[in-house]
């Protein structure tokens, strides 16, 4: 049965802004856009007076607790070094765990923290990864998953909060991804992937053993279970069969049939249940944005919030008892803060604030959804961010964002690099080019085996279309990237060195041969969709060598700034500083940024203040400086 269209639980306003000297536009430093709170997660205590949630201090993440009722946050740990993602506190004490890597490689570990303060690694194996997928629903045991056994898969454990010893529920010897128990334990949802675009489907009954595919079908359709009802007769999963989409459906485990229960006009990305399933909610990724849709179990209805806070509402859950909802509200000019909605008060209370108030927020610009089309016709969808300082006749520079994957997003969320740079008089402009996720499977696909080449284009015609606006100047663009989007820089700079007057990439992976060649063990579950996307390295050396920008960097002609992790597993710091030495013989302007304590990525506020001031710098240099010379 198909339930009732739902309200919309998001408010996001955007509109083109003129910018012509509307007034006087404060110019931040990037310590100041830096010094904001990152605000991730949370989760209820026990008896629904505290959340504990994720937020970064001093060099990193560490664990945090807040009052339901409003208050001061505390710290909850310590660390200087490794981050530390809060997951949840224990069902009926203060005790909580949180994940943590020490290693930088990925080997995160769940560790228990107990009310007098001593910390217990609860997956202490050296060279393993584990994974929290929760407690089961009687609240007496924890779900995890580790590949301790076999670095390439992860088998599923239980662990009775009462003896912490692991026992393994299901060994997971052919690369199944878990997706959820049922309430009465006993039955397990799995899904494995065929390609990017293909997956299937499993039900796995522990009392007779048997695993059965529930998603028999040709051609390429994606299945994902997600949760089962409380009453365990039913499993919900997502699937875009038939559809663009992907879209609802819940699975009856008593007569194997499917219906649909949700669909809208976007991929629908998570629905789950309240504790006791008197609400469920559903995520939408709508051109970039998530909505959020709440709905009443019983009757179908939607749920009404009165004075819901404007921005983007996400990370949404509930408390043990159904009395309170969490969530965070993000916009492009304000990051993650925490709220809890009390459904028996009917009242918001905001628990953090995590902006700088430094920043007076009218200084910062929105974000601006726009549209256009690529060398070949497709239409790409975008995110622009403009300058309030343009005045009418000037042209200004531009960068063109190209964001991770293959198969990300540029989404309205709050980026302070991006304000930084808007606030420093660029324009920004992050496209979602073809192969990104959101706008529907066949969009999804477009870049398969031609990575580094269409999707590139799209940017290319990303740029032309900011140089139509009048407010651009053409020979003042750049092209700004990090990981699979720092690829695509250097293919920009290399396969059309007359593009982009300069290139930035940061951790951007640049032989395709020795990555796909080298991906991490637990990756395995993965690899072959991966491998079929972006070729094998085995048997199509020739086609990645041509698209990695390693063999061609004495190519690139404009100046380019490289900014690499000492510790990253993904793209070697050799390959980075072979790159640099190359493009360097060649006598052009290079920059190089090496964190020797980073991985794949920055962890470290002190890194990304020097590398982000280190990035305005460099295109101030080779940017701004050009219009002086001119």
């Amino acid at each position: 049965m198909s339930l009732k269209s739902p309200i919309r639980l998001v408010f996001v306003s955007v509109m083109l802004m003129s910018g012509c000297g509307s007034g006087t536009v404060t110019e931040y430093s990037i310590e100041q856009f830096l010094d904001y709170r990152v605000v991730a997660g949370g989760a209820f205590s026990h008896d629904e007076t505290k959340l504990l949630f994720t937020m970064d201090s001093r060099e990193t993440f560490n664990a945090w607790t807040v009052p339901v009722a409003g208050g001061e946050p505390i710290t909850l740990t310590d660390s200087r070094k490794a981050p530390v993602f809060a997951l949840s506190y224990f069902p009926d004490d203060d005790r909580f765990l949180y994940l943590s890597d020490k290693s930088t490689r990925g080997n995160y570990h769940i560790y228990l923290k107990d009310e007098n303060g001593q910390v217990t690694d609860l997956t202490p194996e050296k060279d393993a990864r584990a994974v929290f997928y929760g407690w089961t629903h009687d609240r007496k045991q924890m779900i995890f998953g580790s590949n301790k056994r076999d670095s390439r898969f992860a088998d599923i454990y239980l662990m009775d909060i009462e003896k912490m010893k692991p026992k393994i529920i299901f060994l997971n010897d052919r690369g199944y991804n878990f997706g959820h128990l049922s309430p009465d334990m006993r039955y397990m949802s799995f899904y494995r992937y065929r390609t990017e675009h293909d997956s299937q489907m499993y039900l796995y009954d522990r009392e007779t053993g048997e695993m059965k595919d529930i998603s028999r079908h040709s051609g390429d359709v994606h299945f994902q279970p997600l949760e089962f009802c409380s009453e365990s007769g039913y499993l919900y999963y997502l699937t875009n069969r038939g559809s663009e989409f992907r879209y609802l459906c819940r699975y009856d485990l008593s007569t194997g049939e499917s219906e649909t229960v949700e669909t809208a006009e976007w991929d629908i990305v998570y629905s789950y249940f309240s504790y006791n399933g008197k609400y469920r909610m559903t995520g939408i990724n709508a051109n970039g944005k998530t909505e959020i849709r709440i709905y009443d179990s019983a009757t179908g209805e939607r749920v009404e919030i009165p004075e819901v806070p404007t921005g983007e509402i996400s990370n949404v859950g509930f408390s043990r008892s159904e009395r309170y909802m969490k969530y965070s509200v993000n916009s492009p000019r304000s990051p993650n803060d925490l709220y809890v909605y009390d459904f028996q008060a009917g009242r918001h209370a905001r628990l953090t604030r995590a902006m700088n108030p430094e920043i007076d927020m009218a200084d910062l610009v929105d974000a601006v959804a726009v549209r256009y089309r690529s060398f070949d016709g497709e239409v790409i969808p975008a995110v622009l961010y403009k300058p309030k300082k343009i005045e009418p006749g000037d042209r200004v520079p531009a960068l063109i964002y190209a964001h991770g994957g293959p198969g990300g997003q540029s989404t309205f969320r709050y980026t302070a690099l991006f304000q930084y740079m808007a606030n420093h008089g660029y324009v920004v402009l992050a496209p979602n080019n073809r192969g990104s996720k959101g706008y529907g499977k066949r969009f999804l696909s477009l870049d398969d085996r031609r990575h580094g080449r269409d999707d590139l284009r799209d940017l290319i015609e990303g740029k032309n279309w900011l140089i139509k606006t009048g407010y651009v100047d053409p020979e003042r663009t750049g092209i700004l990237g990090d990981s699979y989007g720092g690829f695509l820089v250097l293919s920009a700079m290399a396969f059309h060195p007359s593009e982009f007057a300069v290139g930035v990439e940061l951790f951007g992976i640049a032989n395709w041969i020795r990555t796909l060649r080298d991906l991490p063990s637990y990756w395995e579950n993965y690899k072959d969709a991966f491998y079929r996307e972006m070729g094998y390295p085995d048997k199509d050396g020739d086609y990645l060598r041509s698209i990695s920008p390693i063999y061609y960097a004495e190519q690139i002609t404009n100046p380019l700034m490289v900014i690499q992790g000492g510790k990253d597993s993904w793209v070697l710091t050799v390959e980075a500083e072979e790159v640099v030495d190359t493009v360097k013989r060649g006598g052009v302007d290079v920059e190089y940024l090496l964190f020797e304590d980073e991985g794949h990525g920055f962890t470290g506020k002190t890194n990304r203040l020097k590398a982000y001031r280190g990035i305005l710098e460099f295109l101030d240099r080779h940017l701004k400086d050009r219009e002086n010379k001119t």
